[in-house]
C-alpha cells in the first residue's frame, strides 16, 4: 500500500506552465499600465513642475494660479550712420578748398624756382601741414653773413609774389651746421640763423606779404637733416626753410590756475 502511494506521487505535473504563463500575463499587464500612465499628462502637476523650475532659474516668486508672463527682450537698435551736419559739411568743403589752393600754390612755386630745383639747390616738399621750401644757404648768403645775394634776392621775390595773394601763415626758419662762429655780429649760430630768417622775412614784407602772416625762427644747428660729419652733410644743413602752413591759426584760451584743464 505504501509502495503504491509512493508511485502516484512520483508522477510529473504537466500543468506547471500555467504558473509561468500567469506571471508573463501579469508582467505584460503591468507594462501596459505603465505605458498608459506615461502617455497621460496631468496638467496641474505639469504646471506645478514648470512653475518650480521657472522660480529656480529666475529666482522669482511665481503664482501657479496665474499664467506665466512672457518676457520679450526688444532688439538692440543699430544706430544708423548719421548724416553730417551743415556746419560739418561746410567745414569739410572749406578744408577741401584750402587743399586745392595749397596745391595751386605748390605748382606756382615749382615754376618760379624751376632752375634752382634742377640744380639741386631748392627742394619743394609737401607735408601734412602744407608745403615746405628748403633752400640751400649757398645761393642766399655768403659764409658767416646774413646779407642776401642779388641773384637769390630775385628768387625770393618771385616766391613772395606767389605767396602774397594767399592767406596761408608762413614760417621762415634759419638753420646752420655745427661749425662754431664767434664774431662781433654773430656770437653763435643762434644769432646767425635768426638774422638770416629775419632777412628773408623783411624781403617778403617788402614784396607785399602781410607781416601778420609771417614768423621768423632761428634753430642754429639743432635740427640737422644730415649728419655733420662730412662737408656734404654740413652744406645740406645750412639752409633756410619756408613753411606755408595750410591750417588756420587756432584761437587760444586762457587757462585758469585754480581750474586747470583735465589731463
Amino acid at each position: 500500500m505504501a509502495r503504491r502511494q509512493k508511485r502516484e506521487d512520483s508522477h510529473d505535473n504537466h500543468e506547471r506552465w500555467l504558473v509561468s504563463y500567469a506571471d508573463f500575463i501579469t508582467l505584460l499587464f503591468a507594462f501596459f499600465v505603465v505605458m498608459y500612465a506615461l502617455s497621460t499628462v496631468n496638467e496641474g502637476k505639469y504646471r506645478i513642475l514648470s512653475d518650480s523650475m521657472t522660480a529656480a532659474f529666475r529666482n522669482v516668486q511665481v503664482n501657479s494660479s496665474t499664467p506665466l508672463p512672457v518676457v520679450v527682450t526688444p532688439p538692440i537698435p543699430i544706430p544708423r550712420a548719421q548724416r553730417p551736419s551743415l556746419a560739418a559739411r561746410q567745414a569739410e568743403a572749406e578744408r577741401q578748398k584750402r587743399r586745392e589752393k595749397m596745391r595751386s600754390v605748390a605748382r606756382e612755386l615749382l615754376e618760379a624756382m624751376a632752375p634752382l630745383i634742377e640744380e639741386g639747390k631748392v627742394r619743394v616738399i609737401e607735408t601734412e601741414r602744407g608745403v615746405t621750401i628748403e633752400i640751400n644757404d649757398s645761393i642766399l648768403f655768403a659764409a658767416g653773413q646774413a646779407i642776401l645775394n642779388p641773384l637769390s634776392s630775385r628768387a625770393m621775390r618771385a616766391v613772395a609774389q606767389v605767396l602774397a595773394p594767399t592767406d596761408f601763415p608762413i614760417t621762415i626758419e634759419g638753420h646752420t651746421d655745427n661749425t662754431p662762429i664767434h664774431t662781433p655780429q654773430f656770437p653763435s649760430n643762434w644769432e646767425l640763423s635768426a638774422v638770416r630768417a629775419t632777412t628773408v622775412l623783411r624781403l617778403f614784407i617788402e614784396s607785399g606779404v602781410p607781416p601778420d602772416r609771417l614768423t621768423a625762427i632761428g634753430y642754429a644747428d639743432t635740427r640737422p637733416v644730415e649728419p655733420n660729419l662730412l662737408a656734404e652733410g654740413r652744406a645740406r644743413n645750412r639752409r633756410v626753410t619756408i613753411l606755408i602752413d595750410s591750417r588756420e591759426a587756432e584761437q587760444g584760451r586762457e587757462i585758469d590756475v585754480e581750474n586747470p584743464p583735465a589731463p
